[in-house]
């Protein structure tokens, strides 16, 4: 598991989390492949995974985790008991290279990820994106063709050049995040040509979670959504970055996309994502939703969620990385579709209400299993 973005709170918070599970020291709650669907279904074993990863900054792993248990994220006994092996784990995060040229940087990063590989004698390896969110990107031509996209890498933001880098070093892909990423027509052909699969794009942990429960509840009981609007208040890294209106922009539009998919019609009423420094790593979303039933009678339903990002968000890495080696060695690539459980914005055709989403994971695994 290389994570993009390793020191960052989602990223250290899974990994102090799988750690801890390795040691019999906390449960597996909010792991869903933990669940007994997925016993023996020969996705690979907690305890098989080895991190590395890159990030921006030097911090030390067991620092940010120090300051993510002040935040009320991780138990501090927990912390003080893998505290040793984080130290471990730091040592696989490198420095994100940056050179010259957007080819030399690519070149780097495949180097960096087929030493890895080699070194700790892998089976597969599975780049998952949890960096900071970009706006995104301006069409171009090179977008769409992979051929012109060889040209043209600097084009390229930085989750679609580390999503390139890894196709081309036989690696798959998870993109955690709503930058575009492996979003790009002329990535998903590259990804084909290359053999290996990818999944996302945002992990769905919060009021879009809700959302994908709620909205197929009123089309299937022809209820009419007349409003629907969502105020998030969040602080910590996430919340900072969504300050940037390019980066907020690609976040709201991530959230959205389950009420026109569902209900076939986009009600009104808007998505809001504002910062506040104070929560820290939790966050708070509140939606309200006017509909009209029999004569037209109006209604309304309001919904509060109150969570904690990166403890909702962790396990789901761990689940992503596990499924997409299993689709690796099943000779699966391109889209996994059947991933759309975990995303908001799930890439490849896929259904928008979380119980459709729940039976074609399910089908998925076993499906992996019987190959």
């Amino acid at each position: 598991m290389w994570l993009v973005g390793a020191r960052g709170a989602v990223a250290v918070t899974s990994v102090t989390g799988l750690l801890a599970v390795r040691a019999g020291l906390t449960g597996t709650a909010g792991c869903v492949t933990e669940l007994p669907q997925f016993s023996g279904r020969g996705l690979p074993d907690l305890a098989d995974l080895v991190v590395g990863g890159y990030d921006v900054v030097g911090t030390p792993l067991l620092k940010r985790a120090e300051q993510l248990s002040a935040a009320g994220v991780l138990p501090g006994p927990l912390l003080a008991a893998v505290a040793g092996e984080l130290a471990e784990v730091d040592k696989r995060v490198l420095m994100l290279p940056v050179r010259a040229t957007a080819a030399e940087t690519v070149e780097a990063v495949i180097g960096d990820l087929t030493a890895f590989r080699d070194r700790h004698d892998l089976d597969a390896l599975v780049v998952v994106n949890v960096a900071s969110t970009e706006p995104r990107p301006a069409d171009h031509p090179a977008h769409a063709d992979v051929t012109m996209l060889r040209g043209h890498l600097e084009v390229l933001p930085p989750s679609a050049l580390m999503a390139c880098a890894a196709f081309e070093a036989g690696c798959a892909f998870v993109d955690f995040t709503p930058s575009a990423g492996v979003r790009l027509p002329a990535l998903d052909e590259l990804a084909r040509l290359r053999g290996v699969p990818y999944a996302g794009s945002d992990g769905k942990t919060g009021e879009t979670l809700i959302r994908s429960v709620l909205a197929p509840m009123f089309a299937s009981r022809n209820l009419t959504v007349r409003s629907w609007s969502g105020v998030n208040l969040l602080g910590g890294g996430d919340g900072a970055t969504l300050t940037d209106p390019g980066a907020n922009a690609a976040k709201t539009a991530s959230k959205e996309r389950v009420l026109s998919e569902v209900l076939g019609y986009r009600p009104q009423g808007s998505t809001r994502i504002d910062y506040v420094e104070e929560l820290g790593d939790f966050k708070t979303a509140w939606d309200l939703i006017s509909f009209a039933g029999f004569l037209g009678t109006r209604m309304r339903l309001e919904f509060t969620w109150h969570g904690c990002d990166s403890a909702l968000a962790a396990p789901l890495v761990l689940d992503l990385t596990r499924l997409t080696a299993a689709a690796q060695r099943a000779n699966r690539s391109g889209a996994l579709a059947e991933l759309a459980f975990f995303f908001k914005d799930p890439a490849g055709a896929a259904p928008a209400g979380l119980a459709e989403q729940w039976s074609a994971l399910v089908s998925f695994v076993s499906a992996l299993d019987a190959a």
